[in-house]
Parts: structure tokens; C-alpha cells; sequence
């Protein structure tokens, strides 16, 4: 009977390493996901079309802040040099992040804190960004913005 609840509690300690394995795996696969959405964010308020382009793929669509459906060409056209404009102060919280095997899902708040009329205003936009890892790669492959009222 010893040699018995000896594999028992071998296959429970190897099961246990097993699930605390994946969870690691998990943590950085979110820890990446949650950093490409940083780069993409940074690279869309500097106006960085080269960067944008590399954190993006081919198959890229997004869902502007007026609701339109945008594709990758068109969303890269936004961003083209001659385009580019100062970008307000922006704040970024309520990170949420979320890993399903190959798809990562950042969830956040932007807030531009903007100059009108001499006074200051902020506006808050929701962001959903769905990024896919091919190849071991994590690439940008979706984003969604919605305006958040004011209160």
C-alpha cells in the first residue's frame, strides 16, 4: 500500500508544478500582451507610423472613437507624418488584461487632459485592444475605442 500512495502523492505534487507551470506561462503571456498595448498606445499619440506598423498585423482592424470600421491601411494613413499633431497628456488606468491561449485582450481607460477655451478638460475613452500571438509573436490585431460620458 505504501508504494502505492508514494505514486499518488508523486502524480499530486507533479500535477501541482504542472498547473503552477501553466499559470507562469499565463502571467507572461499577459505581462506581453499588456506590454505590446503599451508600445501601440505610445506609438499612436507620437505619431510613430513605423512602430505602428511593426505592432500590427496585416489583417489589423479598429473601431475609431466615431464608430467607423477601419482597416489597417487606413488606420496607418492616420498616422502619417504629415498628419502628425501634439498629442495631449495622456493617462492611462484601469488595465484589465486577459490571455486566452493565443488571443490576449487589454482593457483600458485613456484620458487626454486637453486645453480649451484657457480651460483644461479631459476626455476618457475606453480602449479594448485584441492582440494574437503567431509564430510566438504577439501582434496587434484589433482595437476598439469608446467614449466614456463626462460625469
Amino acid at each position: 500500500m505504501l508504494p502505492f500512495r508514494a505514486v499518488l502523492v508523486s502524480l499530486s505534487l507533479l500535477s501541482l508544478l504542472s498547473m503552477a507551470g501553466g499559470a507562469a506561462a499565463r502571467d507572461d503571456a499577459g505581462a506581453a500582451v499588456a506590454a505590446l498595448a503599451g508600445k501601440f498606445l505610445e506609438a499612436q499619440r507620437s505619431f510613430d507610423l513605423p512602430a505602428i506598423r511593426a505592432l500590427t498585423a496585416e489583417n489589423y482592424v479598429e473601431v475609431s472613437p466615431a464608430g467607423e470600421l477601419d482597416d489597417r491601411e487606413k488606420m496607418l494613413g492616420f498616422y502619417a507624418p504629415e498628419k502628425k499633431t501634439q498629442a495631449p497628456p495622456l493617462t492611462v488606468d484601469n488595465e484589465l488584461t486577459r490571455v486566452f491561449g493565443d488571443v490576449g485582450i487589454q482593457t483600458v481607460k485613456l484620458t487626454y487632459t486637453m486645453m480649451a477655451g484657457g480651460e483644461q478638460r479631459k476626455m476618457s475613452l475606453r480602449a479594448t485592444l485584441v492582440a494574437h500571438r503567431r509564430g510566438g509573436e504577439w501582434k496587434m490585431v484589433s482595437a476598439q475605442y469608446t467614449g466614456v460620458r463626462p460625469p
